[in-house]
C-alpha cells in the first residue's frame, strides 16, 4: 500500500539520490544556443553548492561542458576548483561523452587522456566511467577504463534484464534501471503526486536492486530546483518503503556489492531503446569521422617520432574530433545546422592532420621510409610528385603547388610554380623476384593470382582461387519510413535490385587495373592492385530519392550465423538468427523498439570467409545467407512519432531535410577472402600506417 502519512519503518530501503544534468552540447538546438542555457543552469548549481543547498553535483562525466561554461564565466574558475576540492562537484573523466560503437579505441583513449588531465588539473580525483545515455555499450570499453585506473561504471541503454549491480568485463557497473531522466522534482505537481510517481519508479528499481537503490535526479539540459532538499524531505514523509538521501554516486558504490558477471556487449533493446538506425544516419558524417580518426592518429604518430613539436596542435584537433563524436553528433540525429558545424570541425581536423604529415615528411630525403607496422611486407602505396617517377603508375593527376614549396617556410609559391601534380602508384618490394605483372583486365573480368571478379549474364561473380561465388554482389534499396534514430521498413516492400547494364575497362597498368560496372542505380568502379587479395570498390552517385535505404549485398552459399567486426580497434564476435525478419516482428505495444539483425562496425566486418573493409560505412545487416553493408540511408526527420519500428518518440519530431542526403554521395569499400586472424594486416593495406617519402 502507498502511505500518505509519515510512518516509522526501520525496514525502509535507502535510496541514494545524486543530482546531475545530462548535457548534450548540441542536439535539437545548436551548440551556442545550448551554451547560453548552460550559463543559467550552472550559475544556479554553483550558487546552490556554495550555499550548501546541495551536498554535491555530478556534472555528467565530462569536462567539455564545464570548459564551455568557464569560457564565458572565467571569474567562476576558482569557485569551481574549491567545490571540486571539497568533493561537492564531480567532473570527468571524459573530455566529451562519445558514442561507443561509431568511435575507435584510439579516440576513446584520447578522450580519457585529455578529460582526466583536465579534471585532475581542477583537483578531481574520483572517476566513474559514465555512460548514462549512450546507445548501447561496447564490451571493450571496460578494458580501456581499467587501463586508466577506473574501476567503476554507470550504464543504461542495452542492459536488458541485468540487475542494478553487475561486473561488466571486470569493472563494477551500475545499471540505471529507470534511466537517468528524472525530472519530477521540476514539475508543478503536488508533493503527494510526486511521491506516487517516485514510488512507482523506485519499486521497479527495487526489483533489480538489493537494500540500497540509486536514483538519478536530473534530465537533459535541466536546471535543479532550489528547494530540492525540502521537496525530498516532504516526499519522504509519504514513502513507506523508501528513504531518499541526497549524496553522490560514489557513496552508492561504497555501499553495494557486485557479484553477477557479464562479459558481452550491451545491445539488448528489450527494456530500453538503443536506436540502431543511428549507425547509418547521415553517412557523410561517418565517412568524415573515419577519415579524421585515421589521419589524426597518423599525424600524431609521425610527430611523436619527430620530436613531439605538434603535441598541442594534435590535442586541439582531438578535442574538435571528440566534440563531433558525442552521440547526438556522430549518430546523425541532430539539427541540420548542428551537423553543418560538425562538417566544419571535420574539415579543420583534416587540415591540421594533413599539414602536420606534409610538414614532417616534405623536408626528409626521398629514399626514406618509415613504417609503424609490418615493415617487411610488400607494399603498393600512392605518392604525389610534380614529375613522373620511373617504375611507377600514374593513377591521378591534378593542378597545384608542390609540397616542398607549400611547407618550406623560407619560400612561398608563385604563379610559375603552379604545375601538374601526379599521384603515382609505387611498388616497395622486399622480394626482388616478384616484378612480373600479375594483374589483368579485359572486356568482362579483372583478376590477379589471388582473386577474380567477372560480370556475366547480368551478374557479378567472384572467384577465390578455384571457388566461384555466383551472383555474389548485388546492390539493393528499400523504402524507409523511419527517422534518424531507427530504420523502419514498409512491410510489403521487397526492395529493388540494381540491373547491370554495361561493363568497361577504365585502367590497365602493371600495378593497378580498373573496371566500371554501370548499373541502374549508379556506376561502380572496381580496382585491383598487383599481388593484392582485396578488390576495391568506389561509388559516386547523385542521390535523387528520399526515404530510402541503399545497401551492397553479398550472397553466400550458406547462412550467415556469425560475424566478427571491428570494435574499439579489436574484433567482436556476434551470433545471429539468420532467419529472423524484422518486417515480421514490428512492435505492437507502446514503448517498444523492434529488434533488427543490423549491427555497428568500425572499419571491418567478416563473415563466412569474406572480409569487408569500409571507409566510414558503419552498419551491416544479416539475413539468411546474405550480409549487407549500408551505403546510404536517407530520411528527413529526427524522430518520427509514427515510426512503426519504435512505438514511442525518441526525440523531438523536427524536420531535417539535409539528412535525406540528396545530391552527390560516395561509398568506398574493399572485399577479399581473407583469414579473420589477419584482419589488421588487410585493414592496414587500405589504411596504410606506412608513410613513404
Amino acid at each position: 500500500m502507498f502511505g500518505f502519512n509519515k510512518k516509522e519503518n526501520n525496514k525502509k530501503k535507502q535510496v541514494i539520490a545524486y543530482v546531475h544534468t545530462h548535457w548534450d552540447r548540441e542536439w535539437y538546438r545548436e551548440f551556442e544556443v545550448f551554451r547560453l542555457r548552460l550559463l543559467k543552469v550552472f550559475d544556479n548549481i554553483l550558487n546552490m553548492l556554495e550555499q550548501d543547498k546541495l551536498p554535491s553535483f555530478y556534472f555528467d562525466g565530462q569536462v567539455s561542458a564545464l570548459l564551455d561554461y568557464l569560457e564565458m564565466r572565467p571569474e567562476k574558475e576558482q569557485l569551481v576548483r574549491d567545490l571540486v576540492a571539497r568533493k561537492k562537484l564531480f567532473i570527468g573523466p571524459f573530455y566529451c561523452l562519445v558514442d561507443e560503437f561509431l568511435t575507435d579505441g584510439i579516440c576513446f583513449m584520447k578522450n580519457l587522456e585529455i578529460g582526466m588531465k583536465i579534471a585532475k588539473n581542477f583537483g578531481c580525483e574520483d572517476f566513474i566511467g559514465y555512460f548514462a545515455d549512450t546507445f548501447g555499450h561496447s564490451k571493450n570499453v571496460p578494458l580501456i577504463l581499467k587501463d586508466f585506473g577506473i574501476d567503476k561504471a554507470i550504464v543504461w541503454r542495452g542492459c536488458g534484464d541485468l540487475p542494478s549491480e553487475f561486473i561488466f568485463n571486470g569493472v563494477n557497473t551500475v545499471n540505471l534501471i529507470r534511466g537517468y531522466f528524472m525530472d519530477i522534482f521540476s514539475s508543478d505537481k503536488f508533493i503527494e503526486d510526486k511521491a506516487k510517481f517516485l514510488k512507482s519508479n523506485l519499486d521497479k528499481i527495487a526489483e533489480k536492486s538489493k537494500d540500497i537503490l540509486l536514483l538519478p535526479i536530473g534530465a537533459d539540459h535541466l536546471g535543479i530546483p532550489e528547494d530540492i532538499s525540502s521537496q525530498i524531505d516532504l516526499v519522504n514523509q509519504y514513502l513507506e518503503d523508501y528513504e531518499i538521501v541526497l549524496a553522490s554516486p560514489f557513496d552508492y558504490f561504497e555501499k553495494v556489492k557486485f557479484k553477477e558477471k557479464y562479459n558481452d556487449e550491451l545491445r539488448d533493446n528489450s527494456k530500453t531503446f538503443i536506436l540502431q538506425g543511428s549507425y547509418s544516419a547521415r553517412t557523410k558524417l561517418k565517412q568524415m569521422n573515419t577519415e579524421c580518426s585515421y589521419k589524426l592518429d597518423l599525424a600524431n604518430k609521425l610527430q611523436i617520432n619527430y620530436g613531439n613539436n605538434y603535441a598541442n596542435s594534435i590535442e586541439y584537433a582531438y578535442k574538435l574530433l571528440l566534440q563531433n563524436q558525442a552521440h547526438d553528433s556522430i549518430c546523425g540525429c541532430s539539427l541540420d545546422t548542428v551537423h553543418s558545424e560538425n562538417m566544419v570541425r571535420y574539415n579543420k581536423i583534416i587540415q591540421i592532420a594533413n599539414t602536420i604529415i606534409e610538414e614532417i615528411r616534405t623536408p626528409l630525403p626521398d629514399n626514406l621510409s618509415m613504417s609503424f607496422k609490418y615493415p617487411d611486407k610488400y607494399k603498393l602505396l600512392e605518392i604525389e610528385r610534380d614529375y613522373i617517377e620511373a617504375g611507377t603508375q600514374v593513377v591521378l593527376q591534378r593542378k597545384g603547388f608542390p609540397a616542398k614549396l607549400l611547407y618550406d617556410t623560407s619560400k612561398i609559391p608563385v604563379t610559375e610554380d603552379y604545375t601538374t601534380l601526379y599521384t603515382l602508384l609505387k611498388e616497395f618490394n622486399p622480394d626482388a623476384k616478384s616484378s612480373d605483372k600479375d594483374v589483368f583486365v579485359d572486356n568482362f573480368e579483372i583478376f590477379n593470382k589471388n582473386i577474380r571478379l567477372e560480370v556475366v549474364d547480368g551478374q557479378i561473380n567472384l572467384y577465390d582461387k578455384s571457388t566461384c561465388y555466383k551472383n555474389f554482389i548485388e546492390f539493393v534499396r528499400y523504402k524507409d519510413v523511419g527517422d534518424t534514430y531507427n530504420f523502419a521498413p514498409v512491410v510489403d516492400d521487397k526492395g529493388e535490385v540494381a540491373v547491370i547494364k554495361s561493363f568497361k575497362k577504365i585502367m590497365d597498368g602493371a600495378l593497378r587495373c580498373g573496371i566500371r560496372i554501370t548499373t541502374s542505380f549508379f556506376n561502380v568502379d572496381v580496382y585491383l592492385n598487383k599481388k593484392s587479395k582485396l578488390l576495391n570498390f568506389k561509388i559516386k552517385f547523385p542521390n535523387l530519392l528520399t526515404n530510402r535505404l541503399w545497401q551492397v549485398r553479398f550472397n553466400f552459399p550458406k547462412k550467415v550465423t556469425e560475424t566478427q567486426s571491428e570494435d574499439m580497434n579489436l574484433l567482436i564476435k556476434r551470433k545471429f538468427d539468420a532467419d529472423y525478419n524484422m518486417r515480421e516482428n514490428l512492435p505492437q505495444e507502446r514503448g517498444l523498439e523492434a529488434w533488427t539483425n543490423t549491427a555497428p562496425m568500425q572499419r571491418f566486418v567478416w563473415a563466412n570467409g569474406l572480409g569487408i573493409i569500409t571507409h566510414g560505412l558503419t552498419e551491416y545487416e544479416v539475413y539468411k545467407n546474405t550480409l549487407s553493408v549500408t551505403l546510404l540511408r536517407s530520411i528527413g526527420v529526427i524522430s518520427n512519432p509514427k515510426n512503426p519500428a519504435r512505438t514511442t518518440p525518441a526525440g523531438p519530431p523536427l524536420e531535417v531535410p539535409a539528412a535525406q542526403q540528396l545530391g552527390e554521395n560516395t561509398a568506398e569499400f574493399s572485399i577479399g577472402f581473407i583469414p579473420v586472424k589477419d584482419w589488421a594486416t588487410y585493414v592496414e593495406e587500405v589504411y596504410p600506417q606506412t608513410i613513404l617519402f
